[in-house]
Order: C-alpha cells, then sequence, then structure tokens
C-alpha cells in the first residue's frame, strides 16, 4: 500500500489553500469553486469544502488513502487480518475504493492504484 492521498474537509477552503500554499511553497495543481490539490512529493493533498451528506453517502470527513492494486484482494486480506471495512469496495465517480477505521476512529480509504 502507498500513501497517495490526504484529504481535508474545510469550511473555509481559501484560507486553507493559503495555508497549504505557504506551507509547501507551491501552487496548487488543481482547483475549483469547492476544491483545491496540492502535491508534496507523490501525495495528494486534497482540500473539498465541508458538504451535507447523501443519505447512505460518504460523510465529509478528513481520511488519508491508500492505492492498491486490487481493491476487492486487499479488502479481502484486510478481513482475513481481522480488520472491519466500514464501507465495502464499490465504484464513485473517481473509481473503485473502500474505507475502513482506524482503532482511533480515523477514516481510512483503500483505493486503486493509478497507472
Amino acid at each position: 500500500m502507498q500513501l497517495i492521498e490526504i484529504a481535508f474537509f474545510s469550511e473555509d477552503v481559501p484560507a486553507m489553500t493559503d495555508f497549504y500554499r505557504r506551507l509547501l511553497g507551491t501552487e496548487p495543481v488543481a482547483r475549483s469553486d469547492d476544491m483545491v490539490i496540492f502535491m508534496a512529493g507523490d501525495t495528494k493533498v486534497f482540500i473539498h469544502k465541508t458538504y451535507k451528506p447523501e443519505p447512505g453517502g460518504l460523510p465529509p470527513e478528513n481520511h488519508h488513502a491508500l492505492a492498491v492494486d486490487d481493491v476487492d484482494a486487499a479488502c479481502a486480506q484486510l478481513a482475513e487480518a481481522g480488520l472491519r471495512l466500514e464501507v465495502p469496495p464499490q465504484e464513485y465517480y473517481w473509481g473503485r475504493s473502500a474505507y475502513l477505521r482506524d482503532p482511533d476512529g480515523h477514516l481510512l480509504e483503500i483505493t486503486h492504484a493509478e497507472e
């Protein structure tokens, strides 16, 4: 697994953009009214405006994304290791992902590695 994304949800995307621009010393590689993406090495720092989730939808919650070659196989291995998926593998507009939490409740995304 490789850490590919750190996602932050914020009510103040412009302030977060300014902070990360100064912290990383670089400009965003992508932006829209509701989000901005910086690169820190090979890792995306993704800042998105907080939103009200749809019923059954993903929460606007800070998380880390870990890339794997095969989401389903990786999730099967995690289950065999005794870890519980909160959201099983499914398709999203960005690709196939699944979600679980660490013991402190932090949300982790398991997603397909980009080729």
